[in-house]
């Protein structure tokens, strides 16, 4: 399954939203990281950025191969080594990854699906006790210039009880990420 119309702007200007290092590691992601998941990759934004900041490998996954492309190229260009693509419907079919393994996951702006708690459940399941989930995604506001249709886009509230609902308990508050954006940290339980 496609995810819905996320209004995603060209490169240039979905990357110029963001620091992703540093908006990486206010949502907790540090070197110490060995496995970590992206759900959803786009342009490898923070693909790359998550690559360069951790201590392991990222698996990135989309499914849409020209994202993939295009992360891959960037990845490459800038001489990484340690992301895997694969091309996935992991919304409907999972990340067809063992259970328990990953130490972080990435969903950013991509929880105005149809099944956020499906997938949120699946990030669960691929996360080990203690692992964190980062999630991202633009302000509920009509100002932002681009971002889902506001009757998709969730609040930072909807965001926070679907993945309370798959299991996940909160790690931080909501963190402002200007100018479009909300974040938070939770984890799966143990450890």
């Amino acid at each position: 399954m496609k995810v819905r119309e996320s209004g995603m702007p060209e490169q240039s200007v979905w990357d110029s939203y963001f620091e992703p290092q540093e908006i990486l590691q206010t949502l907790g992601l540090t070197a110490a990281c060995q496995n970590l998941i992206e759900f959803g990759c786009g342009y490898g934004t923070f693909t790359v950025a998550a690559a360069e900041l951790i201590g392991g490998q990222v698996i990135a996954l989309d499914i849409d191969p020209q994202m993939l492309e295009v992360s891959a190229a960037r990845a490459r260009d800038q001489g990484l080594n340690n992301i895997e693509f694969k091309c996935r419907d992991f919304v409907n079919d999972g990340s067809g990854l063992p259970s328990g393994r990953m130490d972080y996951a990435m969903l950013f702006n991509i929880l105005h699906h149809e099944q956020p708690v499906t997938l949120l459940r699946e990030v669960y399941r691929n996360l080990s006790a203690g692992g964190c989930i980062g999630i991202i995604h633009w302000n509920h506001d009509p100002e932002t210039p681009r971002g889902p249709p506001m009757s998709m886009r969730p609040k930072p509230e909807q965001c926070m009880m679907w993945a309370e609902q798959a299991g996940f308990i909160p790690d931080s508050g909501v963190i402002k990420l200007p100018p479009y954006h909300y974040g938070m940290v939770l984890r799966r339980p143990g450890r």
